[in-house]
């Protein structure tokens, strides 16, 4: 078995409710499994630490999981257009395995959930493919042959899976889980493809 790593970070459970979808898009592929992690928030404080593990939910990532995983799957939710600090902050730390190859060649996906509709999700998107492309990875997004993409009324872009919260939270309309299993299993079909010897 092969590990995808789901990587995101949530404050208030919007996105990692996309997470759980996507990992069960990368569960459906033969010999794929997720492995799901999270990141710890940031403070203004400089003083302030975060326990080395979350009180509930997935651990937080190490540079391990990089190099351990075959693929990769980003999510955060939107801040202003762009990805949130917490995941920024620990993209900020992989200067390691950029140095080390580790993510090269490997294919990445992303997703995103705003609290409305047309909060920023796809410039949050493409705000988390930059990273990854100077990682040297190769980004799976999602095409229009998804008949979701072509339904959906709420989140769903084919930059990659997304969610519109609500100011309450919301739970996943079908559309949104049906695009965030997809993208999970493409990304997790192409790193089986990518891993299987030529002919």
């Amino acid at each position: 078995m092969a590990d995808i790593l789901v990587l995101y970070y949530s404050r208030d459970g919007a996105t990692a409710a996309l997470a759980d979808e996507i990992a069960r898009g990368v569960s459906s592929v033969a010999d794929m499994q997720p492995r799901v992690r999270t990141v710890p928030p940031v403070s203004t404080d400089c003083e302030a630490v975060s326990d080395s593990l979350p009180d509930s939910g997935p651990p937080y990532a190490e540079h391990s999981d990089l190099a351990d995983c075959a693929g990769l799957l980003l999510g955060s939710p939107t801040r202003f257009g762009n990805m949130a600090a917490p995941l920024k902050y620990f993209l900020d730390t992989t200067a390691g395995p950029w140095l080390s190859g580790d993510l090269a060649g490997k294919p990445a996906g992303v997703f995103t959930s705003t609290a409305s509709l047309h909060g920023g999700q796809e410039t949050t998107l493409v705000s988390m493919m930059l990273p990854l492309l100077h990682h040297g990875m190769l980004l799976v997004g999602l095409p229009y042959s998804e008949s979701a993409l072509n339904e959906t009324v709420s989140g769903g872009t084919p930059y990659g899976a997304s969610h519109v919260s609500g100011g309450s939270p919301r739970p996943l309309t079908d559309h949104e889980r049906r695009l965030a299993r997809a993208l999970g299993k493409r990304v997790a079909d192409t790193a089986r493809r990518l891993s299987q010897p030529c002919n």
